[in-house]
């Protein structure tokens, strides 16, 4: 028997990965919607085998692409996963009972069970790092104006379940160096948007921060070399979106305008 569930499922050019997301809510959840960012992979091919409601819009700021992908939802609570995202057995079965005695909060974040390659990542913040994944269409929404990482708002209290979302962050480091590249595009954009004060001394602060946060606060040295990358890659992360910032605001320095006169 299926759940008065709707699972709303964000893709672009995910054919290597559609396949286990939809299967793994496929036989349960009572509506599944896909909302595909223009991919011209065999994608939309894949998900048909599943659902029949296959949306096509081009992703322009990450909030208001993700409330318009609930509200083609017909039920009143949505699990939201993204392609690389998958509903453990013990998830499921949570999931189920919860619908069996009616929901009781609004709200329901998920631990996320995040892997790059086939290495679970345990230490450094990245387990249970638990999200809110399961939530009542009429009482949340996101942040419209966000390009990356919008706000979520709910109205009502939350309550986090045991179970996991298995999350395939990452194929490799070369796919992790890429999201990073593109993620600190958005960033650098939203500092210069919410005048940001930044310096390079406050982001070799923030770099040094989050790099022991990680891999000693946190723990991610005992991943080894793959923990070490990973708080590596988060204090990364300030440097590439102040190096950005700062080419935005001294745009006319690096590239003055030539006078054909």
């Amino acid at each position: 028997m299926k759940i008065n569930l709707s699972v709303v499922v964000l893709t672009k050019n995910s054919q290597e990965v559609i396949e286990d997301c939809l299967r793994s809510v496929y036989d349960w959840a009572g509506e599944i919607i896909v909302v595909d960012d223009m991919s011209v992979d065999k994608t939309l091919e894949i998900a048909k085998k599943f659902t029949d409601k296959i949306y096509v819009k081009k992703w322009i700021k990450e909030g208001a692409h993700r409330n318009y992908a609930y509200s083609l939802a017909k039920n009143d609570y949505i699990l939201s996963l993204d392609s690389d995202e998958r509903v453990t057995p013990e998830l499921k079965e949570e999931i189920i009972k919860i619908f069996e005695a009616k929901p009781a909060y609004l709200g329901y974040n998920i631990p996320h069970r995040n892997f790059i390659g086939s290495h679970w990542i345990k230490y450094g913040g990245w387990y249970p790092n638990a999200k809110l994944k399961m939530f009542a269409k009429a009482k949340f929404k996101y942040e419209e104006e966000a390009e990356y990482h919008p706000r979520a708002f709910l109205e009502g209290k939350t309550f986090t379940l045991k179970s996991d979302i298995i999350h395939y962050a990452y194929r490799d480091f070369q796919n992790l160096f890429s999201k990073l590249n593109h993620q600190t595009d958005f960033e650098a954009r939203k500092w210069i948007r919410d005048k940001r004060k930044m310096n390079f001394r406050i982001c070799l602060l923030k770099m040094y921060s989050r790099f022991f946060k990680f891999y000693i606060v946190k723990k991610g040295y005992k991943e080894g070399f793959i923990g070490f990358m990973m708080a590596l890659a988060s204090a990364q992360y300030q440097l590439m979106t102040y190096a950005k910032y700062w080419e935005m605001k001294n745009s006319r320095e690096l590239c003055p305008v030539i006078d054909a006169t």
